[in-house]
């Protein structure tokens, strides 16, 4: 497999893209208006403490307070940069303990971010730091020495659990990382007492500083791709910035000398990304819909409580028969996910309904190829299997921001429910807050703004609602579009016919003004339409004349639209 980095540095945002046999399966996107916190080390102050919820809230100089839940305040230890999932063996071996047994309101703590704040929701803190380096992780208050599953070879894990066991500290521990995978005890030794050196340095700030305070700011997106990403199996990195590769070549003559080499700046004219095709794979992304190769398709929707997925055949008809169309689908499918998920940075609860397969050899084919699929992640997924339902249930670990979340912003219009409510129901709701004005007022016009969608409405075909409207209420009414209101807001004006009409219309008799033609009049395709914020103008013999801007001169002004000619 070819895999490549491709990083994309700017002032006010760095990107860097993982490619995989020249397909994106991971973005990461770093923002100085966003600064990512996980890894973190702080001094903080209980604020709360909460036997109810068994957690505290620690202030440490964010935001939001901290959240210390209790089995985070004993013994867990959850590396936010690492794959390794060896928190398993220490929770069997921990106890029960009340919140209130632990912390007490007031306490000065030292605590690592290991879930960045998402939401509404503060960081979720440890007390059990630990410090990433190129070969190991070391965990200065946590006597244990694990190695990382995907490291497979038997022997090889025998090997390097006893030099880690030889060169630790008696009462700390270390993970063994993947990449440190056929390396030497000198390369073990030497990241190990660069680690040790950093703790130190933490402990004197920790002794020196008042809480809250930042003791330990993990490095930024350059320094953290080289050292977590960077390994023997990427064969090539390419960078925009002469800064950034004299700052990657610079951590890998330490690292990792012999990789220097692989680092490569990129001097092409068109943006890398571009250059690369990522812009339009990220662009994909961000869409519910994605298409598969096959002519398939899944439709991704991500809620507060779960991730759905659903699989759909789209345009692929097959060749053979329908079972066989069926399968190709999921086996796709299932590819194509395991790829989202990466590449989305999904997390929590995802659910998935793979078109329904009546073999259960079959269904034991796809679920393989999942599972193989989500083992290429370095973040820590499980595929549980099928529900009863016939779904497919996975769960990946969430220690970050999705892709959704670091690039888009929830609608102000919809609030997440992903629907508005339509120009129809806005305008009737209009209506009714227009009755409520004139039942409160004996003035003999009215003017109702908003947006010109729901003007439109408000009017209806030819000005019918209007003219009900008027004679129901016995008030002269004028409607106008305004761009400049929200989709949502409506203003009502009340006042003398004369005052109101002057407010109302856009335009008036004997006025020359330059307007584009839309469209042709829809029941005299001779005559050409224009408008002014929704206010409709009948150009004269114009209908031939759609997208060419024309001066023209107002020949007669009504509530809803008026008469124009062509001048010059």
């Amino acid at each position: 497999m070819k895999r490549e980095l491709v990083v994309n540095v700017m002032s006010s945002e760095t990107r860097a893209a993982l490619r995989e046999d020249g397909r994106l399966v991971e973005l990461f996107i770093e923002r100085p208006s966003n600064e990512r916190v996980a890894g973190n080390i702080y001094k903080g102050r209980v604020e709360n403490v909460l036997p109810g919820m068994q957690a505290a809230f620690v202030n440490i100089g964010l935001e939001r307070n901290a959240f210390l839940y209790v089995d985070d305040a004993l013994s867990n230890v959850a590396a936010p940069w690492d794959d390794e999932d060896w928190e398993e063996d220490l929770r069997r071996a921990r106890g029960r303990v009340s919140i209130s047994d632990v912390l007490k309101e007031g306490q000065e703590v030292v605590v690592q971010v290991s879930k960045e704040p998402m939401g509404t929701k503060g960081a979720r803190v440890v007390t059990a730091c630990s410090l990433p380096g190129r070969y190991l992780v070391l965990m200065p208050s946590v006597s244990y020495v694990g190695v990382s599953r995907r490291i497979e070879d038997q022997a090889e894990r025998e090997r390097l659990r006893n030099l880690a066991v030889r060169i630790k500290p008696a009462s700390m521990g270390v993970i063994v990382r993947t990449v440190a995978e056929g390396r030497s005890e000198r390369d073990l030794r030497r990241d190990l007492q660069y680690l040790l050196k950093l703790w130190n340095r933490i402990l004197h700030k920790a002794r020196q500083l008042p809480a809250p305070s930042l003791l330990y700011r993990d490095y930024d997106l350059v320094y953290r791709l080289v050292r977590d990403l960077f390994t023997e199996d990427v064969d090539r990195m390419y960078v925009d910035s002469p800064e950034a590769l004299e700052k990657a070549r610079d951590v890998l003559r330490s690292l990792a000398p012999r990789l220097q080499n692989r680092v490569q700046l990129y001097t092409g004219q068109e943006p890398i990304f571009e250059a690369f095709g990522l812009e339009a794979e990220i662009d994909k992304a961000l869409r519910r819909k994605v298409w598969l190769d096959c002519g398939g398709y899944l439709v991704i929707d991500e809620t507060e409580a779960l991730v759905s997925i659903d699989v759909n055949t789209g345009r692929f008809v097959g060749n053979k028969d329908l079972s066989d169309t069926v399968l190709r689908t999921n086996l796709e499918a299932a590819r194509e996910i395991a790829r989202q998920l990466r590449l989305r940075n999904m997390a929590g609860i995802i659910i998935v309904d793979f078109i329904d397969m009546d073999s259960p050899e079959d269904q034991a084919q796809v679920l393989a190829t999942l599972t193989e699929e989500v083992r290429k992640d370095r973040v820590k997924t499980n595929v549980v299997g099928f529900t009863s339902l016939g779904l497919v249930e996975l769960t990946r670990k969430k220690v970050k921001r999705d892709l959704m979340e670091t690039m888009f912003k929830r609608c102000p219009l919809c609030e997440g429910s992903g629907r508005v409510l339509s120009e129809e129901s806005l305008a009737i709701q209009a209506e009714r807050r227009l009755r409520t004005a004139a039942q409160a007022s004996d003035t003999d016009a009215f003017l109702v703004r908003a947006y010109p969608d729901v003007a439109a409405h408000l009017i209806g075909p030819g000005g019918s609602n209007l003219r009900r409207l008027e004679a129901e209420l016995g008030r002269t009414l004028f409607v106008k579009g305004s761009e400049s209101l929200g989709y949502y807001d409506v203003d009502i004006f009340a006042g003398h016919k004369d005052e109101v009409e002057g407010r109302a219309l856009p335009v008036k008799q004997g006025q020359v003004i330059d307007l584009e033609v839309s469209e042709p009049h829809l029941s005299n395709p001779r005559d050409g339409i224009a408008r002014l914020e929704g206010y409709v103008v009948d150009i004269e013999g114009a209908g031939a004349m759609v997208g060419r801007q024309l001066k023209v001169e107002i020949t007669r002004v009504f509530r809803t639209y008026a008469k124009a000619r062509v001048v010059g």
